[in-house]
């Protein structure tokens, strides 16, 4: 047994499965008897197969089991119990900053690598996503939704605030006014909804959904891989640059693309 599989095999303890198909690899969060809802171990499982996938990998595919995608938080973080193993509410309250800060970026880091320019992530939702699993959706860099989906930001209805890194792709695809209201709110946000607006692709039947992105995936991975790294780039960096800078950008990586088609070295 490799090390991968060995890994793998904790994962899924955790609640994540992985498989790799040549260039794909799907993330499956697998606690459908919970709805997905999740916890430290599974964020920790999360941020480990980030850590550890093939660099054969162009495309991740993030989906779920069951009927929800994830109810969110494990309400057992809230209880004075908690989660067995794992600091409760209470316990990282009374943490030192530093201690605090530092376990907050520790679970960022499952929501935060599903950017890296070498990989093109795609969500697929269904049911509801609620709180970290809106935030997780949102940590992808493309979301397929079935037309049952419903989005809910509910953390600052709870009393505290959305920090899985999801505020800044929620306030980039929907504008600053949109996502106040969502966060503040907590409402609901179906499918319709969701792509009118941007924060969804395309909505889908759910029976069709997992076929959808599929597709999706297949036309990702038919474009150069290089290419696609330099175009994702660009468009990430974009709205940091001025009119002017982008196109220099443009310009350096047109140079790259051009020299490295060539077969022109530096």
């Amino acid at each position: 047994m490799t090390a991968l599989e060995t890994d793998a095999q904790s994962w899924e303890q955790a609640g994540v499965r992985l498989e790799i198909d040549g260039g794909t690899a799907t993330v499956t969060l697998c606690r459908p008897k919970q709805r997905n809802a999740q916890s430290p171990a599974m964020w920790r499982a999360l941020a480990a197969v980030g850590r550890e996938l093939p660099g054969t990998v162009r495309v991740v595919v993030l989906r779920a089991e069951g009927v929800s995608f994830s109810a969110g938080l494990d309400r057992a973080m809230f209880s004075p119990e908690g989660i067995p193993g794992e600091p409760n509410f209470l316990r990282l309250a009374a943490a030192e900053d530093k201690e605090l800060d530092d376990t907050i970026a520790g679970y960022q880091e499952a929501f935060s690598w599903w950017r890296r320019p070498d990989l093109i992530t795609i969500a697929a939702v269904q049911g509801h996503a609620v709180g970290a699993g809106f935030q997780l959706a949102l940590g992808c860099d493309l979301r397929v939704v079935a037309e049952d989906v419903q989005f809910s930001m509910k953390e600052t209805s709870l009393g505290l605030v959305p920090d899985l890194a999801g505020t800044k792709p929620l306030t980039e695809l929907v504008g600053y006014a949109r996502a106040l209201e969502i966060c503040v709110t907590g409402r609901w946000v179906g499918a319709e909804e969701a792509v009118a607006t941007g924060l969804a692709n395309l909505a889908v039947p759910a029976d069709e959904l997992e076929a959808a992105v599929r597709d999706l995936a297949g036309a990702l991975l038919a474009a150069p891989r290089n290419a696609v790294v330099e175009t994702k780039a660009l468009l990430q960096g974009a709205g940091g640059r001025s009119y002017d800078e982008q196109r220099s950008a443009e310009r350096a990586a047109q140079a790259r693309r051009l020299r490295d088609l060539a077969g022109i070295g530096d």
